[in-house]
């Protein structure tokens, strides 16, 4: 019989993934976006017209971190045997920039399961980036939606 993936998630389940941005981040993720902005790759526009003292990392690239540790979150259930359904990310609310992310900080997002409606067939997630020095950089709720699985394959 088949169950559904999330009957093994539980609300206070934690997980964390960690990186140091640096120089190759920002512009490679500039040059897939197309994001050129000075905010990111003019060191010395930054310098000399912001009061930030340099660069910062993209927001997106910061939820792109933040989707690797829901991703983090699923990959010990998508490959279960007899699931009825299967995680899709439904989208980030709340989603917030509190602090710039500069070049060299080394980021903790932690995704933390705040809620599971069966019913609706969906999870709930808060989501806190910190710095090194334990500097709240950004904030999110991850809804993870568990979509059904084709009749034939589950």
């Amino acid at each position: 019989m088949a169950k559904s993936g999330l009957d093994t998630v539980k609300v206070g389940d934690t997980y964390r993934f960690a990186k140091t941005v640096g120089e190759t981040d920002v512009v490679l993720f500039a040059g897939i976006t197309g994001d050129f902005s000075d905010t990111h790759i003019n060191e010395q526009y930054m310098k000399e017209r912001s009061n930030l003292g340099g660069r910062i990392a993209h927001g997106a690239l910061i939820v792109g971190y933040m989707s690797t540790a829901s991703t983090i979150s699923i990959a010990h259930i998508i490959h279960e045997e007899g699931l009825s359904d299967f995680p899709v990310s439904a989208g980030y609310d709340k989603l917030r920039f509190l602090k710039p992310t500069r070049l060299g900080d080394t980021i903790t997002v932690t995704y933390t399961i705040a809620s599971v409606d069966k019913e609706r067939g969906r999870s709930v997630a808060k989501v806190e980036v910190t710095n090194q020095d334990g500097e709240l950089k950004a904030v999110a709720e991850h809804v993870m939606r568990w979509a059904k699985k084709l009749s034939s394959v589950a």
